[in-house]
């Protein structure tokens, strides 16, 4: 029997594809687009029984090949660039794709984990799974919307596990080849070491310089959640999966120098000290996203505590240090 991962090479796919290895699970399926090959290095340390392309699994899927071979599919394959204008690609990998899977699922009686996204709720100020709040921005987000809709539709007649997950602000190991999309922390840290600063955007809607919120969330609780799903197959629905308390960008700044600061036996300085010293400073919002960016978010998590999960989420100091600290090691 496999799990099957899609996105297995990206970010959260290849640590979903470790997790499942540290618990004696190596019968995996990796399916992914190598289109940028340097992927590849996410699943160097990890145990996999083949790989696929995305295009290739879905006609062997088709074709009934894996029929009754299956434990679950954990779906992160998808365009998670969302300021991507071509609709039609979007939707397609991001909509019909993950249709065609959620139906082989549950024709099969197979439980199904797929990523939604925080960004269904666009730039409201309610971040509770429900119609009302949900208002997509850009085409990413529709796609990820709708396809909650559907699965909305659907959920009187399921046959097996259905769960979706509204990721918010996720950074942790593993993102490097992400370029421009990943995570403000693995930014900074390279800005720091480059340039011995960091540069956030200047204040908008009404927040001051780098006071925009998110709930930023590590990836070492991203995947504690969804191993906790897997380990309770009786538990659908679609959740939220962020921290439950927003922080600033400033923060994630702080926490990131002052790792950085300490492992060169300097002390730790708070926010006033590292503007007045130039280790941050801020630069204009780009024109390109005003009207499309979220200056807040924070999950509420009240469906997923519901749903039995208690475990604790690290805070953006306990987090993004243990980040730093890995990213350190990994520079040598």
């Amino acid at each position: 029997m496999y799990y099957i991962v899609t996105g297995a090479a990206g970010f959260i796919g290849s640590n979903l594809v470790k997790a499942l290895n540290e618990r004696g699970e190596n019968n995996i399926i990796a399916v992914d687009h190598l289109e940028n090959a340097d992927k590849f290095k996410n699943l160097v340390d990890c145990e996999i029984a083949d790989y696929l392309d995305k295009e290739d699994f879905l006609e062997k899927l088709q074709e009934g090949f894996f029929d009754g071979l299956v434990n679950a599919v954990l779906h992160q394959g998808a365009c998670s660039d969302t300021m991507e204008t071509d609709g039609r690609y979007v939707m397609d990998n991001n909509y019909q794709y993950t249709l065609e899977l959620l139906n082989y699922c549950q024709n099969e009686e197979v439980p199904f984990l797929y990523a939604s996204s925080a960004a269904v709720y666009g730039g409201g100020g309610k971040f509770k799974e429900s119609r009302e709040c949900e208002a997509p921005l850009n085409v990413y987000a529709y796609s990820k919307f709708l396809f909650d809709q559907i699965v909305r539709r659907r959920w009187q007649k399921r046959s097996a596990q259905i769960v979706g997950l509204r990721y918010f602000n996720v950074y942790g190991s593993r993102e490097q080849h992400k370029g421009r999309m990943a995570s403000v922390a693995y930014h900074l840290f390279n800005q720091y070491r480059t340039e011995g600063r960091v540069k956030l955007f200047e204040g908008c809607d009404g927040y001051a310089n780098g006071e925009q919120l998110r709930d930023f969330v590590s990836i070492e609780d991203v995947v504690k959640v969804n191993m906790y799903f897997l380990d309770h197959p009786q538990k659908s629905g679609i959740f939220n999966l962020g921290t439950g308390q927003a922080q600033s960008f400033n923060d994630v700044a702080v926490a990131a120098i002052n790792t950085l600061r300490i492992a060169e036996s300097k002390s730790a300085l708070d926010l006033t000290e590292m503007q007045q010293q130039g280790l941050i400073s801020y630069i204009p919002f780009p024109e390109a996203l005003r009207g499309k960016y979220q200056s807040y978010t924070q999950a509420d998590i009240g469906a997923l505590r519901s749903s039995g999960y208690t475990e604790m989420f690290l805070n953006v100091e306990q987090g993004v240090s243990r980040y730093t600290e890995q990213l350190l090691k990994a520079a040598g």
